[in-house]
């Protein structure tokens, strides 16, 4: 019979996923797509200063990436994907704190492209997806290697 400790080994951690400009209204594009990933096992970490204290999908959200990160080093996790439901010229900063926080990736979606952002991200390190629906693509087997 396995342990729990080989049972963990053989069930990799699906990536943390922050999203930013998270809304608690169900009918809106950043809920409905997270809702969607949170089905599929993903935690879902909002960022949205306007709902910062309270909760969406179950989970507290955040008013920054680093006010989630630094909650979530507590308990030994991390933020790893961040997905951006913001316009385009919002993304630099965004980039930034994506960069302080050490996430693997930024992933912006249908529509939001911003070259200079993701030319920042990626001389950090960061894998980034633009103009793509992390919905679309998991539901489509499309992981980009960070889903």
């Amino acid at each position: 019979m396995p342990t729990a400790t080989s049972q963990a080994q053989q069930s990799p951690r699906q990536p943390v996923i922050a999203v930013v400009g998270l809304s608690d209204r169900p009918d809106r594009a950043s809920n409905e797509v997270s809702a969607y990933m949170q089905r599929h096992g993903y935690r879902i970490v909002g960022i949205n200063p306007r709902h910062a204290g309270s909760m969406v999908l179950g989970e507290l959200c955040y008013a920054s990436l680093r006010e989630a990160q630094q909650a979530l080093s507590a308990s030994g996790e991390r933020l790893d994907i961040v997905n951006c439901f913001r316009r385009a010229e919002d993304i630099p900063p965004i980039v930034d704190e994506a960069i302080a926080v050490d996430a693997s990736c930024v992933w912006m979606q249908l529509g939001i492209v911003n070259e200079a952002a993701a030319a920042k991200a990626r001389a950090a390190g960061l894998q980034v997806i633009m103009d793509r629906c992390i919905k679309i693509e998991h539901a489509m087997g499309i992981t980009h290697g960070v889903l």
